[in-house]
């Protein structure tokens, strides 16, 4: 009897050699952008041929994109998918910040391929830079949803822009990035925490005014009335 087996365990042996390498290349990417990313520097940090790496990736094109999909598959794990575990509203949109920050702060000493790619692609068109505005896109549309979803329930002014608000909650993480990894600011994750704050005081949705009651001036009585 043949053995069916044997081809079943090289194509698990092969997608683990593809992880072990696509690991290898984001820890790449994260210190030396993807532009860093080479066949041959993930062959030496690997160990494996030239040749080996390549059957894998076809194309240093291939490699980034590959890359660039991990790293979005991460950050959907670590920040988007536990945030969706809390209520609509403030709720979610507070838990997707909040985790954001924490990446954020993790990858101060690495780097967020998101900012970096789009520092070195941004006047490069092409396949990866494709991606990167796919996935950063992706990522852009699901907060603007949560900013909706807020202002539906009633937690933020119905006269609220989710494309405004998501625009300064945005500039906020490229400001932390900016200041906790390249300025190395003491105190910038709670700054963050603090600008964020007070964007939600701005869009709050105020509570309705009390309502006085009128005070009803009394008839006048018929004794008065006649004096």
């Amino acid at each position: 009897m043949a053995d069916t087996s044997t081809p079943a365990r090289s194509m698990h042996k092969g997608q683990q050699t593809r992880a072990t390498i696509l690991d290898a290349a984001l820890t790449l990417a994260s210190h030396m952008g993807l532009e860093g990313l080479s066949i041959g520097a993930l062959a030496e940090v690997t160990g494996m041929s030239k040749s080996g790496v390549f059957a894998h990736f076809g194309s240093r094109d291939e490699l980034q994109i590959a890359v660039v999909r991990e790293y979005h598959n991460k950050f959907e794990e670590e920040v988007f998918y536990p945030a969706l575990r809390e209520p609509r509203g403030l709720p979610r949109l507070r838990a997707l910040f909040e985790l954001w920050v924490k990446r954020v702060a993790v990858e101060i000493d690495s780097g967020c391929i998101y900012i970096s790619g789009a520092v070195e692609f941004d006047d490069r068109p092409g396949p990866v830079r494709d991606a990167l505005v796919d996935m950063v896109q992706t990522w852009q549309d699901a907060l603007e949803r949560a900013i909706g979803m807020a202002v539906e329930e009633g937690h933020l002014r119905a006269d609220t822009d989710p494309a405004q608000m998501l625009f300064e909650v945005h500039g906020l993480i490229l400001a932390l990035h900016h200041d906790a990894r390249f300025l190395r600011h003491p105190g910038a994750v709670d700054r963050a925490r603090v600008a964020f704050r007070r964007v939600l005081d701005l869009y709050a949705a105020q509570p309705a005014p009390e309502t006085k009651p009128v005070a009803r001036k009394r008839a006048p009585s018929a004794r008065a009335a006649r004096s």
